[in-house]
């Protein structure tokens, strides 16, 4: 179940950005099972829509655009098709986008969990990042999500985790123009070789020096593993004071 955000005219012709719900790593590699404790597969029925990150125990960050009814989330996986007993699956209790999101922009939402998780060592919170601060150019950061391998390929039911640079937020303006907002979005280049997010997973994380500082978000419409085009993330560390504020009331 794919979210489809409107066409945008680039400079290199026509292109739709697309936030990218139930697709994941092209290229890259197996991630080492339950080396990143903080992953969430959000799920419909048994289908995976998107990722998310678990950040507290009882609340897991994820895109706003991923909001689906009946929506479950499950902790503690690396095989998402068989039923691994490290598995976790729980409801949601309340779903709670920014209040300012719309298309591109405060693209991000929590859940609460209806119980909190049992942590132990295939389920663990990640700490967030300080708030404010830039995330410097050509930093290798780290992405990871279930999902389809490819455009035309088929879905991978492990974690797989590939490599991403990240790139000068001025680069990233002139490319997607209106639709890139500097203060709270980071971009990232597509390296063939590397690997890298396709459509993938949207909520997923970008982690650099393992530290959390984006949250996967829009891509280009059926040409994820095109290197012209610049990977989209909202920048975590902009959203934690009301990240905060939200995770207070509870």
């Amino acid at each position: 179940m794919m979210s489809f955000y409107s066409g945008v005219l680039l400079r290199f012709g026509f292109a739709s950005p697309e936030g990218a719900s139930d697709s994941g790593i092209v290229g890259g590699k197996e991630a080492k099972p339950h080396s990143r404790p903080y992953m969430a597969s959000l799920q419909v029925g048994k289908d995976h829509t998107c990722g998310g990150i678990l950040i507290r125990q009882d609340f897991v960050l994820t895109s706003a655009h991923c909001k689906r009814a009946g929506m479950t989330v499950v902790l503690g996986a690396h095989n998402i098709g068989r039923q691994e007993a490290s598995q976790q699956r729980m409801e949601v209790a309340e779903f709670i986008p920014h209040p300012q999101y719309r298309k591109f922009v405060y693209d991000v939402m929590l859940l609460k969990l209806k119980r909190a998780a049992v942590l132990n060592k295939y389920v663990r919170p990640i700490e967030l990042p300080k708030k404010g601060g830039r995330i410097r150019d050509h930093l290798r950061c780290a992405v990871a999500g279930w999902g389809r391998t490819g455009e035309d390929l088929p879905a991978s039911k492990v974690l797989k985790e590939a490599t991403e640079e990240t790139l000068s937020r001025f680069k990233c303006k002139d490319i997607w123009q209106q639709h890139f907002n500097g203060t709270q979005m980071i971009c990232t280049k597509f390296d063939r070789k590397k690997g890298g997010v396709c459509q993938g997973d949207s909520g997923g994380p970008l982690l650099c020096n393992n530290k959390l500082r984006g949250l996967m978000a829009f891509t280009v419409l059926n040409k994820c593993s095109h290197d012209e085009f610049p990977h989209v993330f909202m920048k975590v560390s902009f959203f934690v004071p009301w990240i905060q504020s939200v995770m207070q009331r509870f």
